[in-house]
C-alpha cells in the first residue's frame, strides 16, 4: 500500500534509545536556542521589504506571521513532548500519516534549514564586506564576495562562516549552544537599546496610513509571507528533543518561549523604526508601490539620495542602523550594524543544526544512506551528517545569490508546519489515550487555524516561490522511489539492530 508504512511512536521511542543523542540541554539553553534562531536575517534584513510592501501595517504584518507560528507552535508542543525525539515535523509526519509524507516533509524541511542557512550566510558576508569596507577602508574583490550571477566568482566570506558553524557544530551540542547564548545576548541587547532609543520619538503621524498598500500580495497578507521569514527556526528548538533533559517539560517551554520572546521584540522594535522616521513605501508617478527588491525601486532610492533627501526605511539594506544613523545617534547605528554582523551567525548555526537531525533520522530510518547516522564516539554528534550539511549549505552560499531565498524557504516551512497541524489531529482521534505531558489547548480549533494560516501566507507568496515547493516536491518524490523507498527499515520490517519489526507494519 502506498500509504500504509506507519512507524507507531513504540518504534521511534525504541529506536532513538538504541541510537540516540546525548540530552544535555535545560529549558534556558533551549529557549536560547530558539531565539538564536528566529532574531537574524528577518528583523535585521527584511524589515525594509515588509515597509515596502506594508508600510505601518507591517506590525500587523508581523502579528499575521507571528500568530501562525504560534497556533503552529502550539501543535508541535504536542507532539515533541509526546515523542521527544530528533526529527521534528519529519518524525510525526512518519508515526501519523505515513512514511511517504513524511519523507515529503523531510524534503521540504530542506528548504526551510538548508536554503535558509544559506541565505543567511550570504546575508551575513554583505554585512562583513561592508564592515571591511567602513572601518578598515579595505575593499573585497568582487570576485571574492558575491557568487557568478552577481559577476563575482565565490563569496568567500559566506564560505568560512559556514565551514566555521559546521566545525562548531561536528566539536558538539553544548558547546555549540553556550557559543549561540554569547550571540543572543548580543541580539537582545541591540534590539533592546534600539527600542529604548526609538520609541521615545515615535510621532504618530508616522502611522497614516496604515495600510498604504491594502491587504493583498503586494500589501499586509504579502508582507506577512515575507515576514515569516523572521520566525523561521522557532521549530528548530523540536529537532533538539533528543539532546534534551526532561524534554517533555523543556521542549514546549523551549517552543511557545522562544516564539513569545521574539514576537514582543519585533513588535516593538517595528514599532519603534516607523515612529521615529516613518515607514511608507516609495511609490511611482501613478501613485503604485514599486515591488521590492526591483531594479525600479532601487533606480527611484538612488534619485531620491542623489536629490538631497533622507533615504527612506524602505531603500535601506540595513534598517535598524539606518534608523538610529537617522535619528543622530550615529555611533549607536554603526554599533548595530556591527551586532548584527556578529549575531548572523548564531542563525546560520541553528538552521544548520536543526538540517542535520532530520537528515540524521531519516538516514537512521533508511531513507537517506546509514552512514549518515553515524555519532561521534567522542562528541556524541552526528558528524558524518553535519559534514554533510555543511558541504551542501557551504557550496549554496559560494555561488547563489541571496535572491528570493527567504521566500523560498518559506514554501517548504509551510507546508511543513501544515502537515503537523493534521498530525496532532489525526493521533488525538487515532490514539486519544496516549498520555500527553503537554495537551494543544482546543486542539480542533487550534490546528485547523494553523493549517489555513499556513494556506493564505503560501498563497501570498510570489508565483516563483509558490512554484518552487511543488518542483522540489517532485524532485523529492523521484528520490523517494529510486532509492529510498526500497531501503526505507521499516518497509524492510528491520529496525536499527536488524529484529524482525513485522508486528509494526500495515502494508505488508
Amino acid at each position: 500500500m502506498l500509504f500504509g508504512r506507519v512507524k507507531p511512536l513504540a518504534a521511534i521511542l525504541e529506536t532513538a534509545e538504541k541510537k540516540g543523542l546525548h540530552r544535555s540541554l535545560g529549558p534556558i539553553q533551549l529557549t536560547l536556542l530558539g531565539i538564536g534562531a528566529v532574531i537574524g536575517t528577518g528583523i535585521f534584513v527584511l524589515t525594509a521589504e515588509a515597509a515596502q510592501k506594508a508600510g505601518p501595517g507591517m506590525m500587523i504584518s508581523f502579528i499575521i506571521a507571528g500568530a501562525v507560528c504560534a497556533v503552529a507552535a502550539l501543535c508541535y508542543a504536542e507532539l515533541a513532548a509526546m515523542v521527544p525525539v530528533a526529527g521534528s515535523a519529519y518524525t510525526y509526519t512518519y508515526a501519523v500519516v505515513g512514511e511517504l509524507f513524511a519523507w515529503m516533509v523531510g524534503w521540504a524541511l530542506i528548504l526551510e534549514y538548508a536554503v535558509g542557512a544559506s541565505a543567511v550566510a550570504v546575508g551575513w558576508s554583505g554585512y562583513f564586506v561592508g564592515l571591511l569596507k567602513s572601518q578598515f577602508g579595505f575593499d573585497l574583490p568582487l570576485y571574492l564576495s558575491v557568487g557568478p550571477s552577481q559577476g563575482g566568482l565565490i563569496n568567500l566570506p559566506a564560505v568560512v562562516v559556514s565551514v566555521f558553524v559546521t566545525g562548531l557544530l561536528i566539536i558538539g551540542t553544548t558547546e555549540s549552544a553556550r557559543f549561540n547564548a554569547v550571540l543572543v545576548a548580543i541580539k537582545v541587547t541591540a534590539l533592546t537599546v534600539f527600542i529604548a532609543l526609538t520609541l521615545p520619538l515615535a510621532k504618530e503621524a508616522y502611522f497614516h496610513p496604515l495600510t498604504p498598500n491594502g491587504w493583498g500580495t503586494y500589501g499586509v497578507v504579502g508582507a506577512a509571507s515575507s515576514i515569516f521569514f523572521a520566525y523561521v527556526g522557532f521549530d528548530a528548538v523540536s529537532t533538539a528533543a533528543e539532546e534534551t533533559r526532561n524534554p517533555q517539560r523543556n521542549v514546549p517551554i523551549g517552543l511557545i518561549g522562544s516564539l513569545l520572546i521574539c514576537t514582543i521584540f519585533y513588535l516593538l522594535v517595528a514599532g519603534g523604526a516607523i515612529g521615529a522616521i516613518g515607514a511608507q513605501p516609495v511609490v511611482d508617478a501613478a501613485g503604485r508601490a514599486f515591488e521590492p527588491g526591483s531594479p525600479e525601486l532601487a533606480a527611484k532610492c538612488a534619485a531620491i539620495v542623489a536629490g538631497g533627501a533622507v533615504q527612506p526605511l524602505v531603500c535601506s539594506k540595513e534598517a535598524l542602523a539606518h534608523v538610529l544613523r537617522t535619528i543622530g545617534y550615529v555611533p549607536i547605528g554603526n554599533l548595530i550594524g556591527l551586532a548584527a554582523f556578529l549575531a548572523l551567525p548564531s542563525v546560520v548555526l541553528m538552521m544548520m543544526y536543526g538540517q542535520t537531525r532530520v537528515f540524521f533520522v531519516m538516514a537512521r530510518d533508511g531513507l537517506l544512506p546509514e552512514k549518515l547516522a553515524s555519532v561521534h564516539p567522542r562528541w556524541k554528534t552526528p558528524h558524518v551528517v553535519t559534514a554533510f550539511t555543511g558541504v551542501v549549505v557551504t557550496l549554496m552560499a559560494a555561488f547563489l545569490p541571496v535572491g528570493k531565498l527567504a521566500d523560498y524557504s518559506n514554501s517548504g516551512t509551510l507546508f511543513a508546519f501544515a502537515m503537523v497541524a493534521i498530525s496532532v489531529m489525526v493521533l488525538r482521534r487515532r490514539d486519544p489515550d496516549r498520555k500527553r505531558p503537554f495537551r494543544t489547548p482546543a486542539v480542533f480549533v487550534v490546528a485547523p487555524l494553523a493549517i489555513i494560516g499556513c494556506v493564505i501566507l503560501y498563497a501570498k507568496l510570489p508565483p516563483l516561490a509558490i512554484a518552487v515547493l511543488p518542483g522540489w516536491g517532485l524532485i523529492g518524490l523521484v528520490v523517494y522511489f529510486a532509492y529510498s523507498r526500497s531501503r526505507s527499515h521499516v518497509g524492510r520490517g528491520i529496525g536499527m539492530g536488524g529484529e524482525e519489526m513485522k508486528p509494526i507494519l500495515k502494508d505488508q
